[in-house]
């Protein structure tokens, strides 16, 4: 159908007359809009056609006057944001639970050797585990500079690679808490293992009690942080509400898992202990 223009029109056209001003922006223009009761719109238009504005003004209700409309050049800038792929968020989830189970494994081994360095009445290398020696300055494992066997239940023998590090191993062991008399005679060393008394396995049962209850904190908080992580996505979209109480729930039944490892391996240590 073809659009009658009025007067109007002709003034539309000695502002566009040339290709420059087409490619201009027209700056917000506000009025009321029929149809929109007590609404005061603004419109950014830009002018590719007089007559195609000429049209949407007209639709609008909006009538031209003889008055210049003022023409400005704008530069539009438009901000791309981009949105994670499943891959990416698949990736995360994978890489927070990844991260939860290895440190869970490493507090059940932590756990394990302190267990291992509490001595009972029955000689076992591990008893000497947590002692470090001051190995031409620097602090090394014991277990690292020599070899350490079971000649029989109730006796160590700490046969070191550098015979000249045998003084420095016995200073570490004295000076630990395995209450152990070394007996050096130079070529190596040799530890007897008392048995424990009553009084004595029940100290260091509450000793290996405690350390159960430390593992099982420390798994707590491993659970706590992959729970801020997992809420982390959620708050940045990538994850429904719906999506972290699932993982909530897996992850307790995985904290509880591990939780369960410890209460064995104690179980195991407090009857070593207490056997008598």
């Amino acid at each position: 159908m073809a659009t009658s223009f009025s007067s109007s029109t002709s003034l539309i056209g000695s502002i566009f007359n040339s290709t420059s001003n087409l490619s201009k922006t027209l700056p917000s223009l506000s009025g009321s809009f029929p149809g929109r009761a007590n609404a005061t719109l603004t419109r950014r238009y830009n002018l590719c056609s007089p007559a195609v504005h000429y049209a949407s003004f007209h639709h609008c209700g909006m009538k031209l006057t003889g008055r210049p409309i003022l023409v400005q050049r704008t530069q539009n800038r438009t901000g791309v944001v981009r949105c994670a792929t499943i891959e990416e968020i698949e990736a995360e989830k994978s890489s927070i639970e990844k991260d939860a189970k290895e440190r869970m494994e490493k507090t059940i081994e932590t756990v394990r050797t302190n267990f291992n360095s509490v001595r009972t009445g029955r000689a076992n290398p591990s008893m000497l585990d947590k002692i470090e020696v001051d190995y031409y300055g620097t602090p090394v494992s014991l277990k690292s500079i020599a070899q350490i066997s079971t000649p029989d239940a109730s006796s160590l023998l700490v046969q070191p690679y550098d015979k000249s590090s045998l003084k420095a191993i016995e200073k570490a062991i004295v000076g630990s808490d395995l209450g152990l008399t070394p007996n050096n005679d130079g070529e190596v060393i040799r530890l007897s293992v008392p048995q424990l008394t009553s009084e004595r396995r029940k100290e260091l049962s509450k000793m290996v009690a405690k350390q159960a209850e430390e593992g099982k904190v420390a798994l707590r908080n491993i659970r706590r942080d992959a729970l801020k992580a997992y809420e982390k996505l959620e708050k940045e979209k990538k994850l429904s509400e719906d999506n972290v109480k699932d993982l909530s729930s897996d992850l307790q039944k995985l904290t509880d898992g591990y939780i369960k490892k410890i209460e064995t391996i104690y179980k195991q240590k407090e009857t070593e202990l207490l056997k008598v």
